[in-house]
Order: structure tokens, then C-alpha cells, then sequence
């Protein structure tokens, strides 16, 4: 019996590609295909990866905004994967405990809303802090979040980009979810920005006692504020340990060659890019055998043939690896 928050096993999102004049499914896209992992109470779980790897698809489909083709979904104990089917209260329930950050604060915030009504109206759906207490949970809202009661009458295209992302920060934190998927965050926002509201999530997550999901393709964002990192590729998880052992210790060929283009501070610092031959191939047509022996520098004979499994190395470190 696992005590841990959310748990995902074996979960798979596919697209159909539908032709022809009854628009019937020819192929499909493999964006999720066979993602496990668990999320503690209070911990930050990292997932990087390249554009198109099925980072932000997974989040989606833990939130039920994007629906499972199959695998299991459990929220503190509870399978919460065909959410549809619960009974409303339980939806409501469920919706307000698991809460997203998405990744263009502008596009995702009403725009004929002011910044009081985008925070009190998820309240008064969820019946939550009735009467003047809502106003009141508002305003410590918007001051945990760097922001003043006095903006709280201003419309979204009156902030700046870091302060949109505070309010959609504010507005998830506004509902005492449980859970935050953050869907790159900062990426979105100039270099100081991304400090500011990297450690601004820090400080809520120890005062509320949060637990987040932070997508990213930078990494050296998630290192500053993850526990664990997952590293995706195709739609699967290759790899995944505390963040101490990717940084230092990585396994697998492909984690390697994305730790080796982080940019670094010191130009005397011999570092050498791992150049990766090739583009990512289609979701629609993954290769047999592991995903990323195309472009694998490392790739033997057996790569092209039998799929790796992910498998332990000690300490919580897992590669899909034959040779690691």
C-alpha cells in the first residue's frame, strides 16, 4: 500500500487521425504512451524533455482535461480517470483539489474580467468562503502572490507578463488545492522574472504545503525547485531519480545530451554539446524497439529490436536503458 498523493500507472493518451468521407481513425498519435510515476504530499516532481514529447498532455490528462485512452489515474487512493462517471460532488471535489498554471498568462486569463471577479468567481462555484470572508481570502491572496488589493480592480491586458503569471499563481492558490501542475511556468517570461516566480512557488509551496507537477524543456529551471525529475521522450518515460543523481549522475544517452546544452555561466568551463543526429521522430510512427536509438549515440544492435523497460538502478533511479 503506497502512501504517496497522485498516482499515474501505465497511463496513454492516443489521437486519432481520422480520413476518409466517414472520418474513420487510419493511425493514431502516441503523444502519452505508458507514463508511470507517483507524487508525494510536498513534493515537486520535474518533467523535461524536448517540444512534442507528451510533457503537457500528461498534465492534461491528470486533470482530465485532455481524457485517457487507458491506465489509471488515483488521487489519495482514489481512481479518478473517468471523472465524468463520479457523481457531481465528487467532480467538484476533485476539480478544486488539483489545479493548473498555464503556460501563457495572458491567453488563459478573461480579458472582460476584472482581477477580483477572476479570483471570487472560482470561490463561488466551489461555495467557498462565504459572505465577506471571500473578499478577505482574496486580498491574502493577491498579497501572498506579490500583488496589492488596490490591483484587484484592473483588467488582465493592465499587468505586466510576470504579474498575469502571479494571477494565474493567485488563482490557483485561491481554491486550497492540493496539487499544482505548473505548464512551463516561467517560460513565457524574461530571465529575472523566471527567478521571481520560481521562488515565489518555493515560498507558497512551504507556507500551503503543496505539491507540484512542473513541466519544463528547461532544465535548469526545474533543478532550482524539483525533488525528482522525469525525463520524457516520444510519449514515454526514460528516466526519473532525485534531481541531485540526473545533474550529477545521468544514465541514460538522451538525459546526458540535454544536460550537456544548459547553458553555463563560466566561459572558461570545458563544455562539449552532445549533438544529437536527427529530428524527433513522428508520434505517429514511433521506431520499434527503444524510441531513441535514431539518434542515439550510443546505440547497439539491440536497441532497434527490444523496447527497454524502466528499470531500477538503486536510490530511486530508474533508466529505460539496456546499457545503462
Amino acid at each position: 500500500m503506497t502512501n504517496a498523493l497522485l498516482e499515474v500507472e501505465d497511463l496513454k493518451v492516443h489521437f486519432p487521425v481520422r480520413k476518409g468521407l466517414f472520418q474513420r481513425a487510419q493511425t493514431f498519435v502516441y503523444a502519452v504512451d505508458g507514463v508511470s510515476f507517483q507524487l508525494n504530499k510536498g513534493e515537486t516532481l520535474g518533467v523535461v524533455g524536448e517540444s512534442g514529447c507528451g510533457k503537457t498532455t500528461t498534465g492534461l490528462a491528470i486533470l482530465n482535461l485532455v481524457r485517457a485512452t487507458s491506465g489509471k489515474i488515483r488521487f489519495k487512493g482514489n481512481d479518478i480517470s473517468e471523472i465524468a462517471g463520479l457523481p457531481v460532488p465528487d467532480q467538484m471535489r476533485i476539480r478544486k483539489e488539483l489545479q493548473i498554471i498555464f503556460q501563457d498568462p495572458y491567453s488563459s486569463l478573461n480579458p472582460r474580467m476584472t482581477l477580483n471577479k477572476i479570483l471570487h468567481d472560482p470561490m463561488k462555484i466551489h461555495g467557498l468562503y462565504p459572505g465577506s470572508e471571500r473578499q478577505d481570502r482574496i486580498e491574502f491572496i493577491l498579497k501572498k502572490v506579490g500583488l496589492t488589493p488596490e490591483q484587484g480592480k484592473k483588467y488582465p491586458h493592465e499587468f505586466s507578463g510576470g504579474q498575469r503569471q502571479r494571477i494565474g499563481i493567485a488563482r490557483a492558490l485561491s481554491l486550497d488545492p492540493q496539487i499544482i501542475i505548473g505548464d512551463e511556468p516561467v517560460s513565457a517570461l524574461d530571465v529575472s522574472i523566471q527567478a521571481q516566480i520560481i521562488n515565489l512557488m518555493v515560498d507558497l509551496q512551504e507556507e500551503f504545503n503543496l505539491s507540484y507537477i512542473i513541466i519544463a524543456h528547461d532544465l535548469a529551471v526545474v533543478e532550482h525547485i524539483s525533488n525528482r525529475i522525469a525525463v520524457m521522450y516520444l510519449g514515454k518515460i526514460i528516466e526519473t531519480a532525485p534531481v541531485a543523481q540526473i545533474y550529477h549522475r545521468p544514465q541514460h544517452p538522451y538525459t546526458r545530451a540535454l544536460l550537456s546544452a544548459v547553458p553555463i555561466a563560466d566561459p572558461r568551463a570545458g563544455r562539449h554539446p552532445i549533438i544529437l543526429k536527427g529530428d524527433v521522430p513522428s508520434p505517429r510512427h514511433p521506431p520499434t524497439g527503444c524510441g531513441f536509438h535514431p539518434r542515439c549515440p550510443e546505440c547497439s544492435i539491440d536497441c532497434d529490436i527490444k523496447p527497454p523497460e524502466l528499470r531500477s538502478l538503486g536510490k530511486e533511479h530508474y533508466v529505460a536503458c539496456h546499457y545503462a
